[in-house]
């Protein structure tokens, strides 16, 4: 399998980790990961300045996205994406221009995909902040994979793996009283199919799907609410009636505790992502489903504070590689 890895904001320290993966991969090539391959996809100088620092026995190999060579040992391949002037290249500097950076080198990532030449992107961390400061309006990944991939961005949803939970959710970043406006049976559905999509790509071939209620106890039949009932129940049964297996709607807290879901969906960001969060911490894993391609990206941030240290731990990135490889998420280790 062909992985794409975007750098992430080349200030942060996504190019560290994605170089730390990469020289991982390329040391144990044909060993222990005989049959996939990472290819980076940055500014070339900001890939040289880490792998001279973190990998210098290796080699940085410049490839076409058109055309990719076959993989070598010992080699580290990588795309250039001519994004940031080489004076905007400061470790642990929010900037604008490193926002612009940061989406070139996924934007040119996700081309690959469509071509062919790459079977999945993964994406470094990214700076949100520095991303907006360019005059993008960014609010995750999902919205735009959505629009690099020609489609609505509301039809592409994020799916939080870790800690032995995978977590859908119906809406993401944005504020709560705009996410319970937006919120409809439509996106519950959507979401939902789109995880039973993603599960049996991941060998799940037929995924038990949880509803969470909306409001608490999934309402209680209307004593804390009406949404549950016009939003919630309804969902649960066209998908029943699809020939989904639905758990729900139910309480959030009680649903989480049924071993027998294979993927809850969440109805907005806090309610998915803490109990992940909880569970895996930084170790958990994301991917942007219902797109037609496999998109992950790592569950946390940029690190501005360490960025350029060499201290930055690439354990979670591996563990994102590893998700789109095989289909299952690494466990956090044992403190």
């Amino acid at each position: 399998m062909r992985v794409a890895l975007a750098i992430g904001d080349p200030n942060g320290i996504g190019p560290e980790i994605a170089v730390k993966a990469a020289a991982q991969r390329a040391r144990e090539m044909g060993v222990t990961y005989p049959s996939s391959r990472v290819v980076l996809f940055g500014d070339a100088f900001v890939i040289r300045w880490y792998a001279q620092r973190c990998c210098p026995e290796l080699t940085l190999r410049k490839v076409s996205a058109d055309d990719l060579p076959p993989a070598e040992a010992g080699l580290i391949d990588m795309v250039d994406v001519a994004s940031l002037a080489a004076a905007a290249f400061v470790p642990g500097e929010v900037a604008a221009a490193a926002g612009t950076a940061t989406l070139a080198y996924v934007s040119a990532a996700l081309c690959a995909a469509r071509a062919g030449t790459v079977d999945a992107v993964i994406a470094c961390p990214h700076s949100e902040t520095a991303i907006n400061a360019s005059g993008v309006r960014f609010a995750g990944y999902p919205g735009f994979v959505a629009r690099e991939m020609g489609m609505p961005a509301d039809d592409v949803y994020l799916l939080l793996i870790g800690g032995g939970l995978r977590i859908v959710h119906a809406t993401l970043h944005e504020g709560i009283a705009s996410a319970l406006a937006r919120l409809d049976q439509r996106h519950v559905e959507r979401a939902a199919r789109a995880a039973v999509e993603a599960l049996q790509l991941m060998g799940v071939e037929r995924p038990v799907v949880g509803l969470m209620g909306i409001n608490p106890h999934a309402g209680e039949g209307g004593l804390f609410g009406p949404e549950d009932i016009e939003i919630t129940e309804p969902a649960a049964r066209k998908l029943r009636d699809e020939g989904i297996v639905v758990v729900g709607p139910q309480g959030a807290d009680l649903l989480l505790t049924n071993s027998d879901v294979d993927v809850f969906v969440a109805m907005y960001h806090d309610q998915g992502h803490i109990p992940v969060k909880l569970r895996a911490g930084r170790h958990s894993a994301a991917l942007s489903i219902g797109a037609g391609v496999v998109f992950s990206s790592v569950g946390h941030g940029s690190g501005f504070d360490i960025a350029g240290t060499l201290r930055a731990d690439a354990a979670p990135l591996l563990g994102a590689i590893h998700l789109v490889t095989t289909g299952t998420a690494l466990s956090a280790p044992a403190d």
